[in-house]
């Protein structure tokens, strides 16, 4: 269905002066998405059965969308869930999605499945990050190659992943090809970063890009022999060469913010003789 506007005169009263600047505001959050994602008016109105003149409108503030039309192109724009609210909220809507605590009982069959889903990908390291890659959990994978890390970075609260990996008494020594893999992890944050607002992870962008590099004699590409599918994180441990490729998934269509922005990153053995080591260690 179409949505049409027709404009009117108003006489301007606190009320009248109030929606317009919150009509102004969502306005300028919802052009903002749609360049961010290199999306024509044309093209989002045709997404969202409206009409160009209509987004036009809504983002100029001279049209107030309704929720669910709010909602619609959100949806149709990806915007993450913690920027839908802010989108409800410059409107003068409710925010739509709960932001509840892991901790909360009515998370307590969500964080049963995490925790058997982190112990089936055993041998294998897994772990799961928030939106600032804080970790909530982590199996006995992640365990078995944070060994001999020094205690301050174990014990630091909260434990980030980032941390842990890039700093220079972290993992980043271990890292074979660490200027490699220190590239596709702080380039994965830019994308990130692009992609939603949030101040926090600028904020430990800034923080690990600036941490010194470790030099290595031996900073490798991975080897020519090995047909590997993706960039491995070639890293030693206990005197063993280890090769991992990341994979990470998110929850689909998730309906709470915390939710929304937990991910599952396992780490699978990308040649044979890591999975002979993790089989041992874990046996």
């Amino acid at each position: 269905m179409t949505t049409r506007t027709t404009a009117t005169r108003t006489t301007t009263t606190p009320t009248t002066a109030a929606r317009r600047g919150s009509t102004s505001e969502v306005g300028r959050l919802l052009r903002g998405w749609r360049e961010r994602r290199r999306v024509s008016q044309l093209d989002l109105a045709l997404r969202a059965d409206s009409s160009a003149r209509h987004i036009s409108f809504v983002e100029t503030g001279r049209s107030r969308p309704s929720e669910e039309f709010l909602l619609r192109l959100a949806e149709h724009l990806d915007v993450p869930v913690r920027e839908r609210n802010a989108l409800l909220l410059a409107a003068g809507y409710a925010p739509r999605f709960a932001e509840t605590s892991l901790d909360d009982p009515s998370l307590g069959a969500l964080r049963a499945g995490l925790d058997q889903l982190l112990r089936g990908y055993e041998p294998y390291p897994a772990l799961i990050v928030d939106a600032t890659y804080d970790v909530v959990a982590a199996n006995r994978g992640i365990a078995l190659l944070m060994e001999s890390l020094p205690e301050h970075l174990l014990t630091a609260e909260p434990l980030n992943a980032m941390r842990l990996t890039l700093h220079p008494e972290g993992l980043a020594p271990r890292i074979r090809n660490l200027r490699a893999w220190r590239g596709h992890l702080l380039a994965q944050m830019e994308r990130q970063i692009a992609l939603a607002r949030s101040s926090a992870l600028r904020a430990l962008y800034d923080e690990v890009a600036a941490y010194p590099v470790p030099e290595r004699d031996d900073d490798l590409e991975p080897a020519d022999d090995v047909p590997y599918f993706a960039l491995p994180m070639v890293i030693e441990h206990d005197g063993n060469v280890l090769s991992f490729v990341s994979s990470i998934s998110t929850f689909n269509t998730p309906m709470d913010v915390t939710v929304a922005e937990l991910a599952i990153e396992t780490l699978l053995p990308a040649d044979p003789a890591t999975v002979k080591y993790l089989q041992r260690n874990a046996s």
